[in-house]
């Protein structure tokens, strides 16, 4: 079965997606995937800085994630954008690792942006994680290392808790402790039988 796996920032998607690995499933981190793609040698680099330009280079000529997040959180458009740049690019990826892991008994596509991205096509569910709004905005302020508007600007930019409800066929409430998280994951794949 291939899950597709959403939520948004300071849900605890990643908790989430870990816990699915250690019991068993294959993960394709589309972050990790989208970082690569970044990187100076990665294949959406040059489209990247051709369109918002040399500054949201560092010193090292690698992008500046926070300086072009500050860009693109502010500026629907410019986000859009991004998007268009780099979904094509993850979207190839994702489909060539499905392809050369059709044995697998449980496939996890972990995307923040599933859904923009048109990732959901290729799923036979959709699990999404949501969690109380305080709670993710301690969590990204904390793991980011943003100000609080800088979080909020970025929530503005996605889907929200009722909206990922209605297009979800799995909604896990990550509104406890990290165990609480954990036994729901165990007992939902167990459901599914993928564990």
């Amino acid at each position: 079965m291939i899950i597709g796996l959403t939520g948004v920032s300071g849900s605890g998607k990643s908790e989430v997606s870990r816990i699915m690995k250690n019991n068993g499933a294959f993960v394709i981190d589309c972050d990790a995937i989208a970082h690569r793609n970044m990187a100076p040698d990665g294949v959406a680099y040059d489209e990247i800085v051709s369109f918002f330009g040399r500054d949201i280079l560092g010193e090292d000529k690698a992008i500046d994630r926070k300086r072009l997040g500050g860009i693109v959180f502010s500026d629907r458009k410019k986000l859009a954008a991004l998007n268009d740049i780099t979904h094509k690019y993850i979207k190839a990826e994702v489909l060539r690792l499905i392809d050369g892991h059709k044995k697998e008994k449980c496939i996890v596509i972990d995307a923040p942006l599933l859904f923009e991205a048109g990732l959901e096509k290729n799923c036979g569910e959709v699990w999404g994680v949501i969690a109380p709004y305080p709670q993710r905005l301690e969590r990204i302020t904390k793991r980011d290392n943003i100000s609080q508007s800088m979080a909020e600007k970025r929530f503005e930019n996605q889907a929200d808790n009722e909206r990922l409800m209605k297009l979800c066929d799995v909604v896990i409430e990550n509104d406890s402790t990290l165990e609480e998280l954990e036994k729901k994951v165990v007992t939902e794949m167990k459901n599914k039988e993928l564990i």
